[in-house]
C-alpha cells in the first residue's frame, strides 16, 4: 500500500506538536500503524543560508518563517526516502530554535521503520498565494518599514506560488487547526515561549517584545489561512478560547 501524506496546519501555538504527538501514540498502539511526524520548522534553511538569502535577496529573510526560509529540495528528498520500496533508515533534520539554526546529524529523527501515514505540520503547510492587490497594505511595522518597496512580499508570495505549491500537492489531505483569532497567535505562542524557559534552564527565550516583533513575519499569511481556510484544507477544526476543539467542518 502507498504512504499517505497528511498535513497539519494551523498558526503559531495552535497546538500542532501536541496532536501529532498523541495520534502517534494511539496509531501505533491500537492500530499498529506506523506514524512518521516531522514539522516544516525542522526544515528551515541553516543560519548561515540565511545570512546569505539575506544580502543577496533580501534583508528580512534572515528570519526564519516565511516560505522562503525552508530547504524545499531536503523535504522532497526525505518524503520520496519515506515512500521508496526499498526502505532504508531516513533521517530528518531537528532545527534547535534556542540557537536559531539546525541541530548537527546526531541529533536528527532516525525513521527505521517504513510509515503507514507522514505527517507533515507547520503554520503554513498548504497555504496558497495571495492576489497581488492584498500584498500592497501593510499589516504591521515590519512591512512598514522594512518592506516599503513590496520585494519581501512578492517574493515570499512568489515562492508559495511556485516552489510551495509543488511541494503541498504531494499532501493527500490537509487538516487545518482554527484559531479564533489573530490574537490567540500571541497568546498561545508567548505561552509556549514561558513553558520553554520552564523546562529548559539553557535555552534562550523570548520576551513579551521580542514574540510580538516575531509573530509579525507570521501575520500575512496567517491571516490569510484563517479566512480562507475552507478553501485550502479538507478538514477544518475550531479551537475555542481555551484551546479546546469547538467543532469540526470536512470542507
Amino acid at each position: 500500500h502507498k504512504t499517505k501524506l497528511i498535513g497539519l496546519a494551523g498558526g503559531q501555538g495552535a497546538g500542532k506538536s501536541t496532536i501529532t504527538g498523541i495520534l502517534k501514540m494511539i496509531l501505533k498502539k491500537k492500530y499498529g500503524i506506523n506514524l512518521c511526524v516531522f514539522s516544516i520548522d525542522d526544515f528551515y534553511k541553516t543560519k548561515a543560508e540565511r545570512i546569505q538569502m539575506s544580502k543577496k535577496v533580501h534583508p528580512l529573510f534572515i528570519t526564519r518563517g516565511v516560505p522562503g526560509t525552508h530547504d524545499l529540495n531536503l523535504i522532497r528528498k526525505t518524503i520520496k526516502n519515506l515512500k521508496q520500496k526499498k526502505f532504508r533508515t531516513v533521517l530528518i533534520p531537528k532545527f534547535d530554535k534556542s540557537k536559531d539554526d539546525r541541530f548537527s546529524r546526531s541529533k536528527w529523527q532516525k525513521i527505521k521503520i517504513k510509515p503507514d501515514i507522514i505527517i507533515l505540520e507547520g503554520w503554513c503547510v498548504g497555504t496558497t498565494h495571495q492576489n497581488n492587490y492584498e500584498l500592497k497594505k501593510p499589516l504591521n511595522l515590519i512591512e512598514r518599514k522594512y518592506d516599503k518597496n513590496l520585494k519581501w512580499r512578492k517574493k515570499v508570495n512568489y515562492f508559495i506560488k511556485s516552489r510551495y505549491k509543488n511541494l503541498f500537492r504531494q499532501i493527500d489531505k490537509l487538516v487545518y487547526l482554527k484559531v479564533p483569532n489573530f490574537n490567540y497567535i500571541f497568546k498561545w505562542r508567548w505561552l509556549q515561549e514561558q513553558k520553554m524557559k520552564l523546562t529548559s534552564k539553557s535555552k534562550k527565550t523570548m520576551s513579551k517584545n521580542q514574540v510580538k516583533e516575531f509573530i509579525m513575519f507570521y501575520e500575512r499569511l496567517t491571516k490569510h489561512m484563517i479566512k480562507n481556510n475552507s478553501r485550502i484544507s479538507d478538514l477544518t477544526i475550531f479551537l475555542d478560547k481555551n484551546h479546546r476543539s469547538r467543532k469540526m467542518k470536512i470542507n
